[in-house]
């Protein structure tokens, strides 16, 4: 029997997010949907810095979706876009909560900022409330326990570390660095130099990584209840990309069956 086709939310998740796309295949069905949407509109949010040219720009697009979901939540009709009338609709039916989303725009706006961000402390608070943020509401979503979101708030947070260090070449191409100023400071290095030649900074980045492994390794031989497992799954992708990203190896590009057979692994065993 044929697979049955992607919803249009699911096709633009897949398209725009592979990898939490494929861990998105093993929430479960009744929110799955729901989760597509989610992936979608954490891309949407990403695209708010990466499609403009300024910060001011970055911040309007921001905005946007700030009122489209705080007009979702006042019941208000949906705007007309393909990613912001599935939220509206998962918004309306209580699935996703209005006040989830509206941390997830805020955690973007460093992004937005000129200067960059400053220091480790304000880099390790980006990625908690980003990335770690997502981690949670997938965890909510799931049915994971309210005690195991701290978990995967972290686990999310180390999988949006491995994501801004594999992204160091393609945010230097839109023009911006995200790695932070004080650690730049400490490897001889400023974000303008990184900008124009981001093979300078292979040794923080690979240094970083290897922070980042670390953490990561410990994180994840913490027990962690079988409901919250789908949405710490993307931790099983950054553990791999740290490890290789630390050696200098580029992450494949799409995924090779390595990585979506420890992903499945994972998922059918119950643990990371």
């Amino acid at each position: 029997m044929a697979d049955a086709p992607l919803s249009p939310i699911a096709a633009f998740a897949r398209a725009h997010d592979p990898d939490r796309f494929l861990t998105a295949l093993f929430m479960p069905v009744a929110v799955r949907e729901a989760f597509f949407t989610l992936i979608a509109f954490n891309h949407e949010l990403a695209r708010a810095r990466e499609v403009t040219t300024n910060p001011v720009a970055a911040l309007i697009r921001l905005q946007w979706w700030r009122d489209a979901v705080a007009e979702a939540a006042a019941g208000q009709p949906p705007r007309r876009h393909e990613v912001a009338e599935p939220l509206h609709a998962e918004i309306v039916s209580g699935t996703l909560a209005a006040d989830d989303l509206l941390g997830l725009i805020d955690a973007r706006e460093p992004e937005t900022e000129v200067e960059g961000i400053p220091t480790r402390e304000a880099f390790g608070a980006y990625l908690r409330a980003g990335a770690g943020g997502f981690g949670v509401v997938a965890g909510r979503l799931a049915g994971a326990p309210p005690d195991s979101l701290p978990l995967l708030q972290r686990l999310g947070a180390l999988h949006g570390l491995s994501g801004v260090l594999r992204s160091v070449p393609a945010h230097a191409a839109q023009g911006r660095c995200l790695l932070p100023r004080d650690a730049l400071a400490e490897a001889g290095l400023v974000a303008e130099a990184v900008v124009a030649e981001p093979g300078l900074a292979a040794g923080l980045v690979a240094a970083l990584a290897e922070e980042g492994g670390t953490m990561i390794a410990k994180a994840m031989a913490e027990p962690l209840p079988r409901a919250a497992l789908p949405a710490a799954l993307p931790a099983v992708l950054a553990r791999r990309d740290l490890a290789r990203i630390a050696r200098g190896q580029p992450v494949p590009r799409p995924r090779g069956a390595g990585d979506r057979l420890a992903v499945a692994w994972a998922a059918f065993r119950g643990r990371l």
